[in-house]
This record gives structure tokens, sequence and C-alpha cells, in this order.
């Protein structure tokens, strides 16, 4: 038997549910560093509005790391924090399971 709660649960799921989140760790995860308009670039439906907002929360638990840079104009960019880096596994696993799921309803 596991020890899985669902308030654990719950906690990791608000992490990494809604729309955005877990497209903008899926832009990082490769262990790159990107500047905002790339971030932007690479998901083009997200306003930039959402995107900050859901990159500040990201970077409020410690996922996403927001260096700035003091030049003129300012320069940004976000990276996973070391952190962040241990979703990549979690990540790995749920899109490994929906590929599975994927094929088991085509097959149905």
């Amino acid at each position: 038997m596991t020890n899985i709660t669902s308030c654990e649960v719950d906690t990791a799921l608000e992490l990494i549910t809604g729309k955005w989140k877990h497209s903008i760790l899926l832009v990082l995860i490769n262990g790159d560093t990107l500047r905002f308009s790339e971030l932007k670039r690479a998901l083009p439906k997200i306003s930039q509005k959402i995107l900050t907002a859901q990159l500040r929360d990201l970077e409020e638990q410690d996922i996403v790391i927001r260096t700035v840079y003091p030049e003129v104009p300012p320069r940004v960019d976000y990276r996973l924090s070391e952190y962040g880096k241990t979703l990549i596994p979690i990540l790995e696993a749920m899109n490994e399971w929906g590929m599975r799921h994927a094929e088991r309803m085509r097959s149905n």
C-alpha cells in the first residue's frame, strides 16, 4: 500500500496545472536559459500578461530563476532552478503515461 495522500497530490498538481505552467516548464526543461521574448515566441497563444503572471508564480515557488541584467534596455531571462529540475522526472512520467493512455484509447 502506498503512502499517497490527497493533500500532497493537490499541492503538487497546483504547481503544474493550469493552462500554461506545464507548457512553460516543458519549454525550459532542456536546460536552456531563455529571454521573455523567446518564451513568448515558443508559446505564441499565451498573452504577455498571463506569461508574466505564470512566470512570477513559478519564481515564487522557486521553480524558475529570473535574472535581471542592469542594461538599457533591461534584459531578463529565465531558467529552471535546481529545485525546478526535480520536476523533470515527474513530467517525463506524465508524458509516458499520456502516450500509453492515448495508444490504449486508439486501440479500443
